[in-house]
């Protein structure tokens, strides 16, 4: 039997759990009727859980789920959302006991691929990572080679991606060792990305020349990210309409960006945190950015520090605000670039002065001037320095220094 699915999620031990196609329609209206079901906050009473008890989670998204309790352990509970297959442990508080749905069978299938051994018998958490990252969310065809022998067990099969064997790909990259491998080596896998996928740094000019930039984040007087093409402004590009189609090959980042946030909505949200993993994430202008992960700030509800990489400015964002990064935005270089500025340092002030709250030698009377004298003007830099930092002496129009002006008002003083 062949079939497409869509794959929910991989577990640490390399299962593939997948949703056929043929059953979205049934989960997602039993999913409409769970939500209508259940508009509390979880069982906040002492409850004792028991292994392979039933319930329903509340999710990262608000949203409530079919679950099974896996194990319990000291103050947590682990438990498995039976109709994707993903496996956390989360607080009590979260579930809620119940045996409303327990008569239908989860939606997601557990499979494995047939007749692939993992090197060293177990898959190793870097192909699980690649796993994840290449298959999460995406459409895939499902050839059943063989059922398992109990209804609850792993069916074996083959799995096409893009065409390709995903027995093939793995045996390919030194994960496994498969039956009957299709030769890829030559093929143009342009689906088959890095297991830990980063972002494209720019190429700076030469130290010396002078080259055209705009000020998009001051983080102190000192400390400042540039655009080196101050011709585009990306959040207004992406937040207006176009008609470029999404299918066409796009030339620019606005243009792509564009695209993307006409389809955000189809992109899965992001499940696994990691710090400097790409994202797309929400600003407060309703559209969607290119993004990199830093801390989790809260748990409860779970909120992530995000800064958006093509202006440099940070900011805190729900776990609902996080989507997964299409590849094709990965290929853009990063728009801007973090600087120190050269020749100047803070000036002595008293005790009464405000100071900024992560930079104290500052005082914010001169975060503020620094912030008028370079807020959405045209100015020009020249590289002063690449290592250990970039450094850069950063002009006005008139080929005067920035930070001339903060020395005038007696907030900076000159540093040679």
């Amino acid at each position: 039997k062949i079939f497409k699915a869509v794959v929910s999620s991989i577990g640490c031990d390399g299962t593939i759990y997948v949703i056929p196609q043929s059953s979205e329609m049934e989960l997602n209206k039993l999913m409409t009727e769970i939500q209508s079901n259940f508009k509390c906050l979880g069982l906040l009473e002492p409850y004792c859980w028991k292994k392979g008890e039933a319930c329903v989670v509340r999710g990262s998204d608000t949203k409530w789920y079919r679950g099974k309790v896996v194990d319990v352990s000291g103050t947590t509970v682990q438990v498995q959302y039976i109709d994707n297959g993903y496996i956390e442990r989360i607080l009590p508080c979260h579930l809620y006991p119940t045996t409303l749905y327990t008569g239908i069978p989860p939606f997601c299938i557990p499979c494995q691929l047939y007749k692939t051994i993992p090197i060293g018998k177990f898959w190793r958490k870097d192909a699980v990572d690649f796993l994840q990252e290449l298959l999460t969310n995406q459409e895939v065809e499902i050839h059943v080679q063989e059922l398992p022998d109990n209804p609850w067990g792993k069916l074996s099969i083959s799995l096409y991606f893009g065409g390709v064997s995903l027995s093939s790909l793995m045996a390919h990259r030194k994960y496994c060792i498969a039956e009957d491998c299709q030769d890829i080596s030559k093929l143009q896998l342009q689906w088959d990305v890095p297991v830990s996928p980063a972002y494209v740094l720019p190429s700076l000019p030469a130290p010396g020349d002078t080259f055209p930039v705009r000020v998009s984040h001051v983080v102190t007087p000192k400390e400042v990210y540039i655009c080196l093409d101050p011709s585009k402004d990306l959040m207004k590009q992406s937040a207006t309409g176009g008609d470029a189609s999404c299918d066409l090959e796009l030339e620019s980042l606005d243009e792509a960006l564009n695209c993307c946030n006409k389809t955000v909505e189809y992109l899965p949200l992001l499940m696994h945190f990691q710090t400097d993993k790409p994202c797309l994430a929400e600003y407060q202008d309703g559209c969607w950015y290119r993004a990199k992960l830093l801390s989790i700030k809260e748990s409860e509800p779970l909120k992530i520090l995000v800064q958006f990489v093509d202006y440099g400015n940070f900011s805190v964002v729900p776990a609902s605000s996080l989507r997964h990064i299409p590849y094709y935005l990965l290929k853009y270089p990063v728009q801007a670039v973090r600087v120190l500025l050269a020749g100047f340092k803070p000036a002595l002030y008293g005790k009464n002065v405000e100071r900024i709250p992560y930079s104290p030698e500052w005082s914010m009377e001169a975060l503020v001037a620094m912030m008028e004298c370079i807020e959405g003007k045209q100015l020009s830099a020249s590289i002063r320095t690449l290592s250990p930092e970039v450094t850069i002496s950063l002009y006005e129009d008139d080929q005067n220094l920035v930070h001339m002006k903060l020395i005038e008002m007696g907030l900076a003083e000159l540093d040679e």
